[in-house]
């Protein structure tokens, strides 16, 4: 690499970090993995050279704008999937399911609009997989956080002793900001170390934000296939039922454990019950789009 490049790499830049979906697999398959799994991004936070301006966490996959280096940007999304792959295998067994998840940095520049979009793009994932009306409804990543005139509301840091805060964050490493506030919910909440201050002068005021949300990709692919938005089941929803529609269909109680005819028959339940598209089948079934594609397809 010529010197320029390597001057060049070390520039601190916005990027938007997207993983690739997991096709057949979820990150997060209850309301528990989900506040493991903000607990980490804000550990992460504080540990790189990294700024976090933006991010959700869904399903299947992640998306988070950042501040830094491209190197940094890629240190953090390495290491926050391999702290989060750490409690997968705690928790369910499962093995590097994240190692091969690839992932894309793309840099946001500074002279278009590049970096509202991507935010309004990483705040409306929830709204475009018909899980809330609204970004600000989503718990899990930064809806909620520009332009919120409510103070954060939770007990500080400080008043957790080292054993609790290893217990509420799953993690060994403690040794965080003070003041950091834990929510409701049991997550750092993300005011604490997000720079929203610097997203809202981007932004300039309320209105702007909201025009960018209602207009970003992901906000006109939602009207293109509905006519408009309407909330559907979450993954970690279908997921907690399914184990009674197993045993009260199929008198089973693991999907692994149907014939083929009755594997048919339950994708189509599902689809019927929670107007699940192929991809969420695939999702909470464990299976591969093609594998649930061509079973739906079956006579």
């Amino acid at each position: 690499m010529s010197d320029i490049k390597v001057r060049l790499s070390a520039m601190r830049k916005r990027y938007l970090v997207t993983t690739d979906h997991l096709e057949s697999r979820i990150w997060f398959r209850d309301d528990d993995d989900f506040v493991v799994g903000m607990n980490h991004v804000a550990i992460q936070a504080f540990l790189t050279k990294v700024t976090v301006l933006a991010f959700i966490l869904m399903s299947n996959h992640v998306h988070f704008v950042l501040y830094g280096t491209w190197e940094e940007c890629e240190a953090f999304i390495d290491n926050f999937k391999a702290r989060y792959s750490q409690y997968l295998f705690r928790k369910y067994g499962i093995r590097e399911q994240l190692r091969r998840n690839d992932f894309e940095i793309k840099e946001l520049p500074y002279d278009d609009e590049a970096f509202e979009k991507a935010v309004a793009y990483t705040n409306m994932n929830c709204v475009a997989a018909n899980i809330c009306l609204y970004a600000n409804q989503y718990p899990w990543g930064t809806g909620d956080c520009f332009f919120n005139p409510s103070r954060p509301v939770g007990k500080r840091l400080s008043d957790f002793s080292k054993r609790e805060l290893k217990r509420i964050l799953h993690s060994d490493f403690t040794d965080l900001p003070s003041e950091w506030i834990i929510g409701e919910r049991g997550f750092i909440l993300p005011q604490c170390y997000v720079n929203v201050k610097y997203v809202e002068e981007q932004f300039r005021k309320p209105s702007r934000m909201t025009w960018s949300l209602n207009n970003s990709s992901k906000a006109k692919k939602t009207r293109e296939s509905s006519g408009g938005p309407m909330a559907s089941f979450r993954d970690q929803s279908i997921l907690s039922m399914l184990p009674d529609l197993y045993r009260s269909l199929f008198h089973k109680n693991r999907f692994q454990e149907l014939t083929d005819d009755e594997k048919v028959e339950c994708l189509r339940q599902i689809r019927y019950r929670f107007s699940s598209d192929v991809h969420q089948l695939a999702r909470v079934t464990g299976l591969t789009y093609a594998q649930a594609a061509a079973l739906l397809d079956a006579p």
